[in-house]
């Protein structure tokens, strides 16, 4: 039983002592580099490694993940503004169109293609390689001084076209991999939720059913129910609901907006931000002016009603321009683009029909109306008009 037990011991502590070795402290580089300190990261099978010159502000990195393809690509950024993949000043490297391995830089602006380009930090001695299903990147980096706190981002991609790397996938460890690495210390902390790019979805999310599905609903019921005199009121509250509903939705949708703008310093999508505060503000003045809405027989109805009617329908339209704006800048799945497209034309298919149910009722009415005016033929076949 003893020799047993001895047996078990070794057989366990050889496991836990190939397991260390083969963690980031076990790994060598080509070209005779070293670095003091390196950490496995929590996520996409990665780890970095590190030395950080506190004299000089000058950090030396490796940085080792599989690709997500076998032409895919790998990255690591600092984002200085915050945490997300927008501000982040990358680090990407893959197989370039004359099949040698290359590390290039990105500063990353927007959700959606990136673009090469000069980054917030004077890089040196970038470098590249692949082997054994692994991709390495090597870069020095001067850092402002006192940057000892980073935030960091990680990556991998599965493909890379015309040279330009894709847009990776939107699975939990590609959201999460992002985190506050200390330069000193050597220690990582790591985002466990990603609450900016939840928070960029529940803008989207709030924006799209308000601006893009509730408005117009309400817009149907004050167009057409009202055709109805079986519906009057009943219209004008549901219209009255439905856009008053719409607007707190938008008005949450508007202030996570300005959260996400506030948290990415630099960062700006000007038509997007302009055309979200011209709604707002229509919007605000259109249920505002609902407290001065004039009595139906009063003089100045019918100029309420126009003005009503014009920003209204001009809500509309640049609510649902907006959404698509948000929806190319947020790069989502084009499944989803194709959901609004649909919803979109659902409720303009369903205003189709019943403009023409409207204009049926009303030519009808104005014709039985017509016909009321005259209480029949004499016997000499001419009409009189009846005394109203």
């Amino acid at each position: 039983m003893a020799a047993l037990g001895f047996r078990l011991l070794f057989l366990l502590s050889a496991v836990g002592s190939a397991a260390a070795a083969s963690g980031c402290s076990s790994m060598a580089f080509s070209s005779n580099r070293v670095y003091a300190t390196c950490v496995d990261l929590p996520r996409l099978s990665s780890s970095l490694h590190w030395s950080y010159d506190n004299a000089s502000a000058t950090l030396s990195l490796a940085f080792v993940a599989p690709p997500a393809g076998p032409e895919g690509w790998v990255s690591w950024a600092i984002n200085p503004s915050g945490g997300g993949m927008v501000g982040c000043q990358s680090l990407i490297a893959f197989r370039q169109p004359n099949g040698v391995m290359g590390l290039k830089t990105y500063n990353i602006t927007r959700y959606g293609p990136v673009a090469e380009g000069p980054i917030e930090f004077e890089t040196s001695g970038m470098a590249a390689e692949q082997s054994g299903g692994v991709m390495r990147l090597f870069a020095k980096m001067k850092l402002p001084a006192g940057m000892t706190e980073v935030k960091q981002v990680w990556q991998v991609g599965s493909a890379v076209a015309t040279g330009v790397p894709q847009k990776h996938d939107f699975k939990p460890e590609n959201l999460q991999s992002l985190g506050q690495l200390d330069l000193i210390m050597g220690s990582i902390s790591v985002s466990g939720g990603g609450a900016a790019p939840r928070n960029k979805y529940v803008h989207g999310i709030l924006n799209a059913v308000s601006w893009g599905i509730l408005l117009p609903i309400g817009q149907l019921f004050a167009r057409y129910l009202k055709t109805f005199r079986s519906a009057d009121p009943a219209w004008f509250y549901l219209h009255v609901s439905c856009q008053i509903i719409g607007y707190a939705v938008g008005v949450g949708g508007w202030a996570t907006g300005l959260i996400l703008g506030s948290r990415s310093k630099g960062i700006q999508y000007s038509t997007h931000r302009n055309i979200g505060i011209a709604l707002f503000t229509l919007c605000t003045i259109q249920v505002s002016a609902l407290l001065l809405r004039p009595n139906k027989d009063h003089k100045y109805r019918l100029y309420w009603n126009i003005y009503h009617h014009s920003v209204g329908y001009t809500v509309i339209v640049l609510g649902i321009v907006n959404v698509f704006k948000g929806l190319q800048i947020l790069n989502v799945d084009h499944k989803w683009t194709v959901y609004f497209i649909i919803s979109i034309c659902t409720l303009g298919g369903i205003a189709l029909f019943l403009e023409i149910v409207t204009w049926i009722i009303v030519i009808k009415r104005r014709s039985d109306d017509s016909k009321k005016a005259y209480d029949g033929s004499t016997s000499g076949g001419v009409q009189r008009s009846i005394s109203l």
